[in-house]
């Protein structure tokens, strides 16, 4: 006797996709973190650098170039990618546009306005400018996008964070703070300009295990604590009244969300720069990879570092000259955003 074999449920199998689709870019990640180790100015061998991160280096020499030189660059490059993957993961999801990302909230910019205008300052500092930028500038940058933030989610609380009115409000904000950036670019000296410009186009060159001391533990937390909320985002994902109904407060739930994605950007700025376009293409990939409603976490995370890892990659070594990773990003983004957009219009008309 034949029996007709019983569909498995659809939550199921989206479940088991989303872990396979997570389980490939976890290889592909770490593909492209030991790729980003091997390749400098004097190549390294894919065996020698597995060795050496699982405590077996094959000589003093190449320990000390992956583990002192290359790793600290390496690891930024992965928590930089992570923070903004999921920062404009959350952003997306609480506006419900793919096209959303941190930069939208003023939170990118209003960091980057605060770490130049301590490069600017830094200039008239005579035998403090480069205490002055060690320290002062992760504390300026994340100053400088909470402050933004705060203003932008004061001037929308009434409307619960409409999406339409936080989108108006945060590029106002943008706008703002990327004016406020230029004249403060026009205050500093010559050298102290070009820095700010470098950091502005977003760049881990250069990093070390000195830089990346507060950023990391914030990134950490708030892939964790984005993750815990993974049920509020799948509501939230729907319109406001069936949210409600559904006994969410979305005034508070956006802010809590939005809080932990401007946290995210800031930590990833202070690392990396404001890079262009990883949180608005890793949010819009993951969701489009793991075919949900909304871009999970593990999957914006890893998209983010892959890209982000890639495109250091290609503006170091690629040219005769050492680029910012964030030339590379703007490079593959900007098509991405333009490919978004016309995505958009055509779902549209067809609706």
């Amino acid at each position: 006797m034949s029996t007709r074999a019983i569909p498995k449920p659809a939550q199921v199998l989206r479940a088991r996709r989303a872990a396979a689709t997570g389980l490939l870019l976890l290889a592909v990640a770490f593909a492209a973190f030991c790729l980003h180790l091997a390749i400098g100015g004097t190549p390294i061998a894919i065996g020698d650098v597995l060795a050496t991160l699982f405590g077996a280096a094959p000589d003093a020499r190449t320990e000390l170039a992956i583990l002192e030189f290359r790793l600290p660059r390496s690891v930024a490059a992965v928590l930089a990618g992570a923070g903004f993957g999921v920062a404009g993961a959350l952003t997306q999801n609480v506006a419900r546009n793919p096209l959303a990302s941190p930069d939208i909230l003023g939170v990118t910019n209003g960091a980057a306005l605060g770490a130049v205008c301590v490069l600017a300052i830094s200039a008239h500092t005579a035998g403090r400018s480069e205490l002055l930028v060690l320290y002062g500038l992760p504390v300026a940058a994340t100053v400088g996008g909470l402050l933004v933030s705060a203003l932008v989610f004061a001037l929308v609380w009434r409307s619960s964070l409409e999406s339409n009115r936080l989108v108006l409000v945060g590029l106002g904000f943008s706008g703002l703070c990327a004016a406020l950036t230029s004249w403060m670019l026009t205050l500093g000296e010559i050298y102290n300009a070009q820095q700010a410009l470098t950091w502005l186009a977003g760049t881990i060159n250069a990093i070390s295990w000195a830089d990346l001391a507060i950023a990391p533990a914030v990134i950490v937390l708030g892939l964790v604590a984005a993750a815990l909320l993974r049920n509020q985002r799948e509501v939230l994902a729907l319109d406001s009244d069936t949210s409600r109904a559904l006994g969410m407060h979305l005034g508070r739930d956006r802010v809590l969300m939005l809080g932990i994605a401007s946290l995210l950007a800031i930590a990833a700025t202070v690392i990396a720069g404001p890079l262009a376009f990883v949180a608005l293409a890793s949010g819009h990939a993951a969701r489009l990879v793991a075919r949900g409603t909304i871009p999970p976490v593990p999957h914006a995370a890893l998209i983010g570092a892959i890209f982000v890892l890639l495109a250091d990659l290609l503006a170091a070594r690629a040219f005769p000259v050492i680029l910012p990773a964030g030339v590379a990003t703007a490079v593959i983004g900007a098509p991405y955003l333009i490919f978004l957009v016309i995505r958009q219009s055509k779902i549209r008309q067809r609706g």
